[in-house]
């Protein structure tokens, strides 16, 4: 299903709001039960940090990466304030897991010595608010600091999806969840279906918007189905 655009900020917040952060708000509990293992290259930029530094995860989600690196702190944060509360339980702590907004972030500029953001900016309507949300995160880092960002692949001719290149970029994605009907008193299951807004990033798509909000791209690829870019907030001369 090809997503409808959207033009102005406060309708891009309205669009938003109604395909992404309503949908996570109400499937939270069965969207956590489905992401439990770190994907790899998350894993390992993680696990590459120097002990003691800290970072910030954008977009955390139920918080499975908070505790791949006990050596270091993290605090998640997510729109959702559901996801937050089982990102908070006690196998993260000590972690800190907040709501807020991506484009909102409520922590101090230059502070912090890392960041991921995991499929997160691609749920962003327009191409302004994505590369908003990337210099959001960046402007958070201190100089010199990394962070690994992570969006959905137009190019995935080989998934069950059957997107790749020359196709809509703006997409919405059904979730479906199963709930029991023993709260009505009837036998089975029951479906319902959750339209979620993705935009599907290019080839190079995501190293320019690194580089148009004035990030360096230090390493990228594709894993997956996703475009992955590691980019860092340049050093000041």
């Amino acid at each position: 299903m090809n997503a409808n655009p959207v033009v102005g900020t406060e309708e891009a917040e309205s669009y938003e709001e109604q395909h992404v952060h309503e949908v996570y708000e109400q499937i939270a509990s069965h969207f956590s039960s489905t992401r439990y293992k770190p994907w790899p290259i998350v894993s390992s930029f993680l696990s590459s940090l120097r002990p003691g530094s800290i970072g910030l995860d954008v977009g955390c989600g139920n918080g499975k990466y908070l505790a791949v690196n006990r050596d270091v702190f993290i605090v998640g944060s997510d729109r959702s304030s559901n996801l937050v509360k089982i990102a908070s339980q006690s196998q993260n702590q000590p972690h800190a897991a907040v709501v807020a907004d991506s484009l909102a972030l409520p922590h101090q500029k230059d502070r912090f010595d890392f960041a991921i953001s995991i499929a997160v900016v691609h749920h962003l309507s327009t191409r302004e608010r994505r590369r908003e949300a990337v210099g959001a995160v960046l402007e958070c880092l201190r100089d010199g600091g990394r962070a690994l960002v992570y969006v959905w692949a137009l190019e995935q001719k080989g998934s069950r999806r059957g997107w790749d290149e020359g196709g809509e970029q703006d997409v919405m994605v059904p979730w479906v969840m199963k709930s029991s009907k023993k709260d009505v008193g009837e036998a089975g299951e029951t479906e319902k279906t959750f339209q979620r807004f993705y935009h599907l990033y290019r080839k190079g798509e995501l190293e320019e918007d690194v580089v148009e909000v004035g990030g360096e791209v230090v390493e990228s690829g594709y894993e997956k189905d996703n475009w992955w870019a590691i980019c860092r907030r340049p050093l000041k001369e």
